[in-house]
C-alpha cells in the first residue's frame, strides 16, 4: 500500500534540439509585450538569444532585452528590474541562461505586479498577480526551468536563499541540449553536479515519494552513465543525457526541495566565490557519511540507482572538484548558524543542529 502525495508540475516542456524554433508559437498566448533577461554572456553565446529575439518578431510580439543579470543575483538587482519590467508594461517575462537568469525571471514576474519588500518577497504571499513565466535553460545543472524556486542572494545576511510557490513555476519551457553545445569544461562540470546533487537529494529528502522516486531512480541512472565522460572531459555525447538529468531532477525538487547539502553549500558560494555545484560536491563526502549512519537503506537505494558505491561516489566528486579550502572555527560556526537557518535541512533525516552541521564542516574543512 502507497503513502498518500501530492505532485504539481504546471510547467509545459518542450524539450529538443531546434525545440524553440518549432515550438515558439507557445508564446503567443501569454500576451504581446516581453521582457527577457539573460546574463552577460550566455544568452548570445547560446544561440539562445537570437533565437528568442527571431521567434518574437516573427509572433509580432514587442520586447525588450536585459543582458547582465549577475551569477547568483541580488534581491536588489532584481527589484530594479521588476520596476523595469513594470515600466515596459510587460505581459509576460523570459529568463535565458543557467540559473541565475531563470532565477531573477522569477523573482521580476512577483516584482513586476506586487510592490513589496524582501521579506515580503521570499514569504511567498502576494496580493497581486505574478506574470507568466517562459523559460531557457542554457547549462544542464539547475533545473530551474521545471521549478517554482528562486534562489537569490542577501548581502545583509551574506548568504543565498529560496522562495517559490505555484504562481512562480514557469508556464512554458524551452529545453534545448544544442544551447549547451559549447559550455567550457568547468561550467559543463559544476552544472552536472548541480543536476547530480538535485536528483541525489530529492530522492533522499523526507519529501520523496513514488512519483519524485520514479523520476529520480531513472535521473540517476543517466547520471551514472555520465561519469567516465566527465572524467575525461569529452562531453559531446552526453549533452543531451545531462540536459534531460537536469530537468528530470528539476522537477523532482519542485515537489521535494533539497536538503542540507545544497544549505551548507551556499556559504561556500557566497564566501568563497564556488559555483553552487562545485560547493555541493564539497560538502557531498560529509552529507554521504551522515546518511551511511542515519538512512542508510535511503543511500543504498540512491547509490544502486547511480551504479556507484559510497566510497566511488565520493572519489568521484573530489577528482571533479579537489577540496583545498580550510575554514577558521570562526568561519564554521558563522557558516553553520546560516545553514541551520535554512529550511531544507529538515528534510534530510539527519541531525542538523548547529553542532552537529559544525561538526561535518570541521570534517569537510577542518584544519
Amino acid at each position: 500500500m502507497f503513502e498518500s502525495f501530492n505532485f504539481f508540475m504546471p510547467t509545459e516542456v518542450f524539450f529538443g534540439r531546434g525545440i524553440l524554433k518549432s515550438k515558439a508559437k507557445h508564446m503567443k498566448k501569454l500576451g504581446c509585450r516581453a521582457f527577457v533577461v539573460t546574463g552577460a554572456n550566455s544568452g548570445r553565446l547560446s544561440g539562445a538569444l537570437a533565437d528568442c529575439e527571431n521567434a518574437l518578431k516573427e509572433l509580432d510580439i514587442a520586447y525588450k532585452v536585459f543582458e547582465g543579470i549577475e551569477n547568483n543575483p541580488s534581491v536588489e538587482q532584481c527589484m530594479e528590474l521588476g520596476k523595469t519590467a513594470k515600466a515596459f508594461s510587460a505581459s509576460f517575462i523570459i529568463g535565458i541562461g543557467g540559473g541565475s537568469p531563470l532565477d531573477a525571471a522569477k523573482a521580476i514576474a512577483v516584482l513586476a505586479k506586487n510592490d513589496i519588500s524582501t521579506d515580503e518577497l521570499f514569504l511567498g504571499n502576494y496580493s497581486n498577480e505574478v506574470l507568466p513565466i517562459v523559460a531557457i535553460p542554457t547549462t544542464s545543472g539547475t533545473g530551474s526551468e521545471v521549478t517554482p524556486w528562486s534562489v537569490l542572494t542577501l548581502h545583509d545576511v551574506q548568504t543565498k536563499r529560496g522562495f517559490g510557490n505555484k504562481n512562480t513555476f514557469p508556464i512554458i519551457s524551452f529545453v534545448d541540449p544544442a544551447y549547451t553545445d559549447n559550455l567550457p569544461k568547468d561550467v559543463t562540470i559544476n552544472t552536472a553536479l548541480d543536476a547530480f546533487t538535485h536528483c541525489f537529494e530529492s530522492f533522499i529528502s523526507l519529501k520523496a515519494s513514488t512519483l519524485t522516486d520514479a523520476l529520480n531512480i531513472h535521473a540517476l541512472k543517466l547520471f551514472g552513465e555520465c561519469k567516465d565522460a566527465l572524467l575525461n572531459g569529452d562531453f559531446d555525447g552526453i549533452r543531451d543525457k545531462l540536459m534531460l538529468v537536469s530537468t528530470m531532477a528539476g522537477m523532482g525538487i519542485a515537489v521535494t526541495s533539497t536538503t542540507i547539502m545544497h544549505a551548507m553549500g551556499y556559504p561556500l558560494t557566497y564566501f568563497y566565490e564556488i559555483p553552487h555545484g562545485a560547493a555541493n560536491a564539497l560538502i557531498l563526502p560529509a552529507y554521504v557519511n551522515a546518511l551511511e549512519k542515519h538512512r542508510p537503506q535511503r543511500l543504498l537505494e540512491a547509490l544502486t540507482a547511480l551504479g556507484m558505491a559510497k566510497d566511488e561516489l565520493i572519489e568521484f566528486a573530489t577528482t571533479l572538484v579537489p577540496n583545498n579550502i580550510k575554514l577558521s572555527e570562526n568561519e564554521i560556526n558563522i557558516y553553520s548558524q546560516q545553514s541551520a537557518t535554512q529550511g531544507s535541512c529538515a528534510k534530510t533525516g539527519i541531525p542538523y543542529e548547529v553542532s552537529d552541521i559544525s561538526n561535518m564542516y570541521r570534517e569537510l574543512f577542518g584544519g
